[in-house]
C-alpha cells in the first residue's frame, strides 16, 4: 500500500512530515521518543494492517524526530510544543472526528492532549505507557538529558548505553531533542477525569519503562488493559500490536 509524505505546518510555521496511508475514518499514531513514524509504525507493517482495516493511518513525524523540522531555538520548543503541533496538524487536515493513538511519548502526548488541551477523539490508545511514566515524567526526562550529556561517551556496562545507541541508530539532533526534553518540564499528568472516551493500553509483557499499564488502567475512567509480548523497545515490532488496535477501533 502506497504511503504519502506531505508537510504541513506546526504550532509556529516549522514543517512537521505527515505520513499517511489508506482510506476510512481517520487514526492518528504518534511515535515515541527519539524514533519515528517509520520505526514505530510503517517498517513492521503496523500502519498498513491498520490501514487495511478501512482506515485513514496517519502519522506525523513529531517536532525534532524524522522528517520533521529540528529547530535549534528555546522560542521552537515552550511548553506541551507536541500537543500545540498536534492541534496545528488535525486543524491543517481539517480533522475533527479521529480516534488517536501514541506509542511511549506518543501516548503521553495524546493523553496530555486529552486531559490538557480539550482533544475529543472518538477512541483513545495508549501503547507503552503506565501510571508511573505519565507521573514520574521528570525522572525519564532526566535519564534522557543525561545521556544526551555524556553521548559518544556512554560505555557498555552503563544502564544508558542502550539509549545512546538507539539514539546513533535514529540519528537524533542533540541540541533540538535536548530543548524538546526541557520543554516537558513539569508536565506530569495527575488530572485523568476528561479521559471519559473508551480507552485501549496496549503494553509489552516484559515493559516495565514507563510503570504499569495496569495501575493507569485502574484511574482512566473507561479504558482496559491488553498485554502484548515485547519489552519497551520490541512490542512495536509484534503484529499483536497491529491486531488489539484493529480490534478496538471496530469495536
Amino acid at each position: 500500500m502506497d504511503i504519502d509524505v506531505s508537510f504541513v505546518p506546526g504550532f509556529d510555521g516549522e514543517k512537521l512530515a505527515v505520513h499517511r496511508m489508506g482510506a476510512g475514518r481517520p487514526v492518528i499514531l504518534l511515535h515515541g521518543l527519539f524514533s519515528n513514524a517509520e520505526i514505530n509504525w510503517i517498517k513492521y507493517g503496523t500502519a498498513q494492517k491498520v490501514a487495511e482495516a478501512g482506515f485513514d493511518v496517519i502519522m506525523p513525524d513529531l517536532r525534532a524526530h524524522g522528517q520533521s523540522a529540528r529547530p535549534q531555538t528555546a522560542a521552537a520548543y515552550p511548553h506541551d510544543v507536541l500537543v500545540q503541533d498536534l492541534k496545528a496538524v488535525l486543524a491543517d487536515l481539517a480533522i475533527s472526528d479521529y480516534d488517536l493513538c501514541g506509542f511511549s511519548l506518543g501516548a503521553r502526548t495524546a493523553l496530555r492532549g486529552v486531559t490538557q488541551a480539550g482533544l475529543e477523539p472518538g477512541k483513545l490508545i495508549l501503547c507503552g505507557m503506565g501510571l508511573g511514566g505519565l507521573q514520574r515524567w521528570k525522572q525519564r526526562t532526566d535519564f534522557f538529558l543525561d545521556v544526551i550529556e555524556r553521548y559518544g561517551t556512554i560505555p557498555r556496562d552503563d544502564p544508558a548505553y542502550f539509549a545512546q545507541n538507539f539514539m546513533k541508530s535514529t540519528k537524533v539532533d542533540l541540541v533540538s531533542s535536548k530543548l524538546l526534553l526541557q520543554s516537558f518540564a513539569g508536565a506530569r499528568i495527575d488530572d485523568f477525569s476528561d479521559a471519559t472516551m473508551p480507552t485501549l493500553l496496549i503494553c509489552g509483557t516484559e515493559d516495565d519503562d514507563n510503570g504499569s499499564p495496569e495501575e493507569l488502567a485502574e484511574v482512566l475512567p473507561n479504558a482496559r488493559y491488553a498485554p502484548i509480548p515485547g519489552t519497551h523497545m520490541s512490542s512495536v515490532t509484534m503484529r499483536q500490536l497491529a491486531e488489539e488496535i484493529v480490534a478496538f477501533l471496530d469495536e
